[in-house]
């Protein structure tokens, strides 16, 4: 089969290596100037390492994303470290990071909060029955069974700071995911994500996968009768280079864009698409001469209630060794916001102005003098928003136009995004599009 897929993020190049290896020729399209999606990152002069523009890691228990990296042959390369990670409560910091920094955690009180905490946490790690919480929103099922104070105190910021306007319709199946699967235990690619994506592109031409970058989809449509007996099933159209006709193409964009390249989709498949809701995310990245944390702390959690201009502050330095960037001390200061904030039109310098009174907070000793260099991310699709009964609403992979298909982080539900998920659904779509 001659196979299009719309996408170089890890979710497209995942399913491409599935393809090609099975015999099919497979063209990878990128509007980008580089692979690797919302994982992709920069390097400076100077800098051995890339950084992420949008901060990443993985866990210990990212199965699909390390069994991959072990299929291409470079686990060596992985690397897993313990940072640490605080939570703000009443003007300070708290380790939050353990059973034991939980248990000295002053934000819960003492006695029965605590009791209850520990013992929805041991349930929800153990339980695997995430359909009957997907019929409760998370803040009623906290409410009720870890109380009010345990989830004011813990989980609403968390609530708040992902979802904003959404956070009191989000599913419990959402929050028992985070729980269930993630580690205390970080990891990254030598190099950084960006080399990671770029040695599995080469391994991907290698394989003889054409990458196109620099080439953005236009359209998507179904092919006419004698295009069908001829040469495929889907048209591709790209700007500035025409029309091709495959066999099959699998789109690894948001769902509002495949709604835009491909019209012609029947309207309810349509409209499930365009219902779907998600945040977006504005993060920047600062260069400084100093360290924010002298006490080596990696994240900082701050619920919205704070009145921090952002949502989180990492210092990347903390986790990845400085020297890789050229001695510079590296933070992001982030956020997850609704479209058509604010922050999303500010230039970076004005963007640094709204973030210095909260960076200040955190380390008073901080000046503008410290800052050397800026860059500013954002996109409008950073997290899907799942409701009641999401399952329900989850875009089939296989869309109703013959040959075409979708694989998004809006369809690895119950799972949070991330690059593990998107390997899973990239891995799912190839091999639906093999007939297995």
């Amino acid at each position: 089969m001659k196979v299009a897929i719309i996408g170089a993020g890890f979710g497209g190049m995942a399913a491409a290596w599935d393809l090609v290896r099975a015999g099919h020729e497979v063209t990878i399209y990128e509007a980008a100037d580089h692979v690797g999606g919302l994982a992709a990152g920069f390097r400076e002069p100077g800098w051995d390492w890339s950084v992420e523009k949008f901060y990443h890691h993985w866990f210990a228990s990212d199965e699909h994303m390390l069994g991959i990296i072990e299929e291409l042959g470079l686990s060596d390369k992985v690397i897993f470290k313990r940072p640490y990670t605080v939570v703000f409560h009443q003007g300070k910091f708290y380790p939050f990071d353990s059973i034991l920094s939980a248990l000295l955690f002053p934000g819960l009180g003492w006695g029965l909060n605590k009791i209850r905490f520990g013992l929805v946490g041991v349930y929800l790690r153990l339980s695997n029955n995430w359909r009957a919480l997907e019929q409760s929103t998370a803040v009623k099922w906290m409410r009720k069974w870890a109380g009010d104070a345990v989830y004011e105190a813990m989980w609403q910021p968390l609530l708040q700071g992902k979802f904003g306007p959404y956070t009191e319709e989000v599913n419990m199946a959402w929050l028992w995911a985070r729980l269930h699967a993630r580690t205390t235990n970080l990891g990254t690619f030598e190099g950084g994500f960006q080399d990671f994506a770029d040695l599995f592109a080469a391994k991907l031409s290698g394989l003889g996968v054409e990458i196109e970058l620099n080439a953005r989809v236009k359209a998507l449509r179904p092919a006419s009768e004698a295009q069908r007996q001829k040469d495929g099933q889907v048209v591709v159209e790209v700007e500035g280079s025409g029309e091709q006709v495959y066999d099959q193409a699998l789109v690894t964009t948001s769902p509002g864009l495949l709604a835009k390249l491909a019209p012609d989709l029947p309207k309810d498949y349509l409209q499930g698409l365009l219902d779907l809701k998600h945040m977006g995310a504005v993060v920047m990245t600062l260069s400084l001469e100093h360290s924010i944390s002298g006490e080596g702390y990696y994240w900082y959690n701050i619920p919205k209630s704070a009145g921090f201009p952002f949502l989180a502050l990492v210092e990347h330095t903390h986790f990845v060794d400085r020297q890789h960037f050229n001695g510079e001390h590296l933070i992001y200061c982030g956020d997850y916001l609704e479209l058509g904030h604010e922050y999303f039109s500010l230039s970076e310098e004005e963007l640094l102005e709204r973030f210095i009174p909260g960076i200040q907070r955190i380390n008073p000793d901080f000046d503008r003098s410290w800052v050397k260099r800026i860059w500013r991310h954002k996109t409008n699709y950073a997290q899907p928003v799942p409701l009641v009964n999401h399952s329900q609403h989850v875009p089939a992979i296989q869309t109703p136009i013959d040959g075409l298909y979708f694989a998004s982080m809006s369809q690895v539900y119950p799972w949070d995004r991330g690059t593990n998920f998107a390997v899973e659904i990239g891995r799912k779509a190839a091999s639906l599009m093999l007939g297995r």
